[in-house]
């Protein structure tokens, strides 16, 4: 995909800190954005040594929010003391990020990241995406949106293949083309045309969906029970020795 004009530009102009890398997530990572949905910037910035060491500390996270040529852009960094120390934990937004394949900006750090998360990655990931689908699902029971409803589906299935394979995969495209349900594609193609797009009269009904959908938890579950994944990441060294060297590198600019 390719970003507005001048996000780059506002961005090295307005964030506080350099970035290690910045990738694309939500909905266009997921594979269903709508002609109207905004861009989720995710990423990692450092902080400087002065602003890590002493009594005063910097910003953990950046957060901003703005407008670049009618599009909205969400955008979303953490130091990457923080963003490793969320890596070490079951979170799957974090994975997600560092292995997206739609890259901003990059570096050495970034693929030495993408390099250790096979290692990073746990059977405990599955409580990440078995979560997620049950609040995604809930939102869709009460609005009957179709977006709910593809996150509800594409985290099962995100989840489902990692546990298989270890391997982190966010677009619902290729997943359901691998795992099904068969409806899926229609129901992508009728989210473009609107971020708040509902359920239309001709798709599957809501019993159909709620079968599927706890047939997918139960498969999630199994294959959580069955995978080969181990419950802890083996060690936090490579990844703490990364850390270190990219905050010495970085202090010595």
């Amino acid at each position: 995909m390719r970003l507005p004009e001048g996000v780059m530009a506002s961005t090295e102009a307005e964030h506080p800190y350099p970035r290690a890398f910045m990738t694309v997530s939500g909905a266009h990572l997921y594979g269903f954005p709508s002609v109207d949905s905004d861009i989720d910037l995710r990423g990692v910035h450092l902080l400087p040594l002065e602003e890590v060491v002493g009594l005063t500390r910097g910003q953990e996270t950046v957060t901003w929010t703005f407008d670049q040529s009618g599009v909205e852009i969400d955008l979303v960094t953490h130091d990457l003391v923080k963003f490793g120390q969320m890596l070490l934990t079951r979170n799957g937004y974090v994975l997600e990020q560092v292995m997206s394949p739609l890259v901003v900006e990059s570096g050495p750090m970034h693929e030495e990241l993408k390099a250790l998360v096979p290692s990073l990655v746990t059977r405990m990931h599955a409580h990440h995406y078995l979560g997620f689908a049950r609040n995604q699902w809930s939102l869709f029971e009460r609005k009957a949106e179709l977006k709910p409803l593809l996150y509800t589906f594409r985290v099962l299935l995100t989840g489902v293949h990692l546990m298989r394979t270890g391997d982190v995969v966010a677009d619902l495209n290729a997943l359901a083309a691998e795992y099904g349900p068969a409806y899926l594609p229609e129901l992508i193609e009728a989210k473009r045309a609107a971020e708040h797009a509902r359920l239309a009269a001709d798709a599957p009904d809501r019993d159909r969906l709620g079968a599927d959908v706890v047939a997918l938890t139960l498969r999630l579950e199994d294959e959580r029970d069955s995978s080969a994944l181990p419950e802890e990441p083996p060690s936090a060294g490579p990844l703490n020795d990364l850390v270190v060297r990219t905050r010495l590198a970085a202090s010595r600019l």
